[in-house]
């Protein structure tokens, strides 16, 4: 299987197994898992250095889910990257889960923080890095953060602090899918010129369809392979839901509550457009 297909199957695999964690509570942050899957698909299946057999592996790249809301994508990433069992997956925000609702690190094998209150993934990630550079660790840290944690002058506190510190064993996901619990994340607060900020901070920028499977590894690619000592981020454009037409066109996707025989309708259509694709 070609490179690509093979990531194109890994993704499908992490919206449908977010599909069907979704359904055991039948309510979740489904549309960002599905608008997510191709990035995960990339970061767990192509980019980062791990051993799913030892989550607590030193050498391993470290994956931090600021947004903690999206635990539901994660663990379909660990899911499919075989750190934890599928069986576990009927599990998902139940009493004495390893997959509670809100990413938890104390849970969750492969799970790097405890995640939600938006701001704090980034600074973390900043003082992992600066630590792992200390002890000669090459290993790298990527932070997974929302659009909504642009509000956050924390997360603007830390990138100053990445790129003084130069931090070029640290790479920024950002997930702009323009939607948060309060509406538009423009109309919340907006942001734009976005990429001319990060750059301004002394971040070495790219800006790309997170839906797009090349271009999401192109991207990986050279911020891995990047010689300047500094912070990289990359800036994801992402439709939420993405996969299931019926989803990509509610008016709000933030939180999705879907009726019971709607979770069964999703799986059938997301499966049927890979598979169609798959074989033509």
């Amino acid at each position: 299987m070609e490179p690509l297909a093979r990531l194109a199957r890994h993704a499908y695999r992490i919206r449908r197994f977010a599909l069907r964690m979704g359904e055991v509570q039948g309510q979740g942050y489904i549309g960002q898992a599905l608008g997510l899957a191709d990035v995960l698909a990339t970061a767990y299946c192509h980019a980062l250095n791990l051993r799913p057999e030892q989550p607590e592996w030193p050498g391993r790249d470290r994956f931090l889910l600021s947004h903690g809301h999206y635990a539901i994508a994660l663990y379909a990433a660990l899911l499919e990257a075989g750190v934890l069992p599928e069986a576990e997956l009927e599990t998902y925000g139940s009493d004495d889960s390893r997959l509670p609702m809100s990413g938890m690190a104390t849970y969750t094998p492969g799970m790097e923080m405890s995640g939600g209150s938006l701001g704090q993934g980034l600074p973390i990630a900043v003082g992992i890095a600066l630590g792992l550079r200390m002890q000669g660790n090459p290993a790298f840290v990527y932070n997974s953060m929302s659009d909504g944690e642009l509000d956050e002058g924390s997360t603007w506190e830390a990138a100053m602090s990445a790129a003084h510190h130069k931090l070029g064993n640290l790479i920024v996901l950002v997930d702009i899918n323009r939607q948060q619990a309060d509406g538009n994340s423009h109309d919340v607060l907006g942001f734009e010129p976005l990429a001319d900020k990060w750059a301004s901070f002394g971040w070495h920028v790219q800006r790309i369809d997170g839906n797009h499977l090349a271009s999401v590894v192109s991207a990986f690619d050279q911020a891995r392979a990047l010689t300047q000592p500094v912070p990289r981020v990359i800036l994801l454009d992402t439709l939420m839901g993405k996969g299931v037409p019926f989803l990509e066109t509610r008016e709000k996707n933030h939180f999705i509550r879907v009726e019971p025989d709607e979770w069964q309708e999703a799986i059938r259509v997301l499966d049927t457009a890979y598979h169609q694709g798959a074989a033509q």
